[in-house]
């Protein structure tokens, strides 16, 4: 099939699931997810009319067992991994498989192989970005628990296309660095203790979802990308400028993306890299080549130690200085320390957000305020 074929195709499939309200809530989290996802779903009602998308960063061999056993117990939703060309419907809980990016289409799910996104699959920026150019202003876009940014993209995407950002508040995330990199980089419309979400997701689902803004082309040809309908170097090459830097993971040659509030890089694979992402995989593209170089060096020392040559033996000498090197290099922890500029999980100094929740909804919350904000405030 042509590529202007498959454009066409993915554009016919476009539109939203019927209804009036904010009915595709999708939720990205990462390490400290699987409590943070239970204290979630544990808090919503039977009758939400909505239909949740999940993707828990994992590793490939995890079978997801003790998520979906976790999620189970709560009988408001049915859990379930998502199959790909699945339809869905409002009840039900998709959870991405291990390995496998979830996407949202007009009815359907898609579950793919496509390139890595921060370094992870399956990953929360294409699930966000998907549903936002399929769905718009119905959308509810969570961001929970995690380290370093996957997901901050994605609520961006979100935001541009009339959905609602919900990013929980990171001074109560077991790992705050997702939350923090959201609330830096996004205008979120809500930023709150989980305890609150539940609440707020019922408020959400039941207002009118509003006009839905058109999708920009920035948006429309990376959820392409990743849905694998396109991989071309001129489409890519419209996103933003070609910069001086290889994929970590295929070599190839990365644009940095112009059209965008955060600096984020991408191959015309499908590789996408956020800056920290980027440069946790260079580190550990680094530590692998440093590896096999300390290896080669000390197998040259023996070699060269075997000869019993006198020549041969001076320059295994020499050689043991360059091992000495690598090895220091390879032991020293500072060398894989990410600059703070880059990655910064300290939310001492984090902006100071205020929820758009109503009057009422705030009054409800300082009345009843949870265990933690009783504590701090004694």
């Amino acid at each position: 099939m042509s590529l202007a074929a498959d454009c066409q195709r993915y554009h016919k499939e476009e539109g939203s699931m019927p209804g009036k309200g904010r009915n595709i809530i999708v939720i990205g989290t990462s390490a400290g997810g699987l409590e943070a996802l239970d204290t979630l779903i544990g808090q919503l009602p039977t009758d939400l009319p909505a239909a949740i998308f999940i993707v828990q960063h994992m590793a490939p061999q995890n079978t997801a067992e003790a998520l979906l056993h976790r999620l189970r117990r709560h009988r408001a939703f049915d859990c379930a991994l998502a199959k790909d060309s699945d339809s869905f419907r409002q009840g039900r809980i998709y959870i991405a498989p291990p390995d496998s990016h979830l996407l949202v289409k007009k009815s359907k799910v898609l579950v793919t192989k496509g390139a890595r996104e921060n370094r992870t699959r399956p990953a929360i920026d294409p699930l966000f970005r998907s549903a936002a150019v399929t769905h718009s202003s119905r959308v509810i876009a969570i961001v929970l628990t995690g380290m370093l940014d996957d997901g901050t993209a994605g609520l961006l995407a979100v935001k541009k296309c009339g959905g609602i950002s919900v990013v929980q508040d990171p001074n109560y995330a077991a790992y705050p660095g997702m939350p923090q990199n959201a609330v830096r980089n996004v205008k979120v419309d809500h930023c709150l203790p989980i305890a609150e979400m539940g609440r707020l997701l019922e408020t959400l689902v039941r207002e009118h979802a509003g006009k839905s803004k058109p999708v920009p082309k920035d948006v429309r040809t990376e959820a392409q990308i990743a849905e694998r309908v396109l991989s071309d170097v001129g489409e890519v090459n419209r996103l933003g400028n070609q910069v001086p830097y290889n994929c970590p993971n295929c070599g190839g040659v990365l644009w940095q993306v112009t059209d965008s509030d955060m600096p984020r890089y991408r191959c015309h694979t499908g590789h996408s890299f956020t800056v920290p992402a980027l440069l946790a995989s260079q580190s550990e593209k680094i530590e692998e080549t440093l590896w096999v170089s300390l290896r080669m060096l000390e197998e040259r020392k023996n070699l060269l130690n075997g000869t019993q040559n006198k020549a041969a033996i001076e320059r295994a000498k020499d050689t043991q200085v360059h091992i000495d090197r690598i090895r220091a290099i390879l032991l020293d922890p500072r060398t894989w320390v990410y600059p703070p500029e880059a990655v910064n999980t300290n939310v001492s100094d984090a902006p100071k957000i205020t929820s758009s929740r109503s009057d009422e909804g705030q009054r409800k919350t300082a009345s009843h305020p949870n265990k933690k904000t009783r504590k701090n405030r004694k």
